[in-house]
């Protein structure tokens, strides 16, 4: 489990997020690398202070420009910082809660989560077998004439 305080629009906020056991290990070999206290900035800027959304997009893209001419299975993958929101997508797929997941994102309320999980296709047409069709044949409607008068008097 990895905790951290989070500073989003002024506000700190406790996140825990589970990792895998190589990702927990590939950390505490960078902290024993960086030599640093426990309350220091896990992946700092070039100032020692916490990294920006856009010093991540910076290091991200450099990084994996010189992993692409190593690594051939790289140079077809799109490779963001919200790659982790197209797992999410995935376990929404795969029927995980949006509760679950909102909690794995590390947002503070599934509210926030509903921002990344757009549902794409397959789960639209999912959702759409799901129904029944109506009976009611198809049809346009025709407002009366008093809720128009009242509409024009807005």
């Amino acid at each position: 489990m990895f905790t951290s305080a989070v500073s989003a629009r002024g506000a700190k906020n406790e996140r825990c997020t589970p990792l895998r056991k190589d990702t927990v290990a590939a950390l505490r070999g960078w902290l024993r690398e960086r030599q640093g206290q426990p309350g220091d900035t896990l992946f700092p800027n070039a100032r020692g202070g916490p990294l920006s959304h856009d010093g991540l997009e910076y290091l991200l893209a450099k990084h994996l420009a010189t992993a692409r001419e190593h690594c051939a299975s790289l140079k077809k993958k799109h490779l963001t910082p919200h790659s982790r929101h197209t797992a999410a997508m995935a376990l929404l797929q795969h029927g995980v809660d949006r509760t679950v997941i909102a909690l794995w994102l590390g947002h503070e309320s599934v509210e926030t989560t509903y921002i990344y999980l757009h549902a794409d296709l397959a789960l639209k047409e999912k959702a759409l077998a799901k129904t029944t069709p109506s009976n009611v044949p198809p049809a346009h409607y025709r407002p009366d004439d008093q809720l128009l008068a009242f509409l024009r008097s807005l």
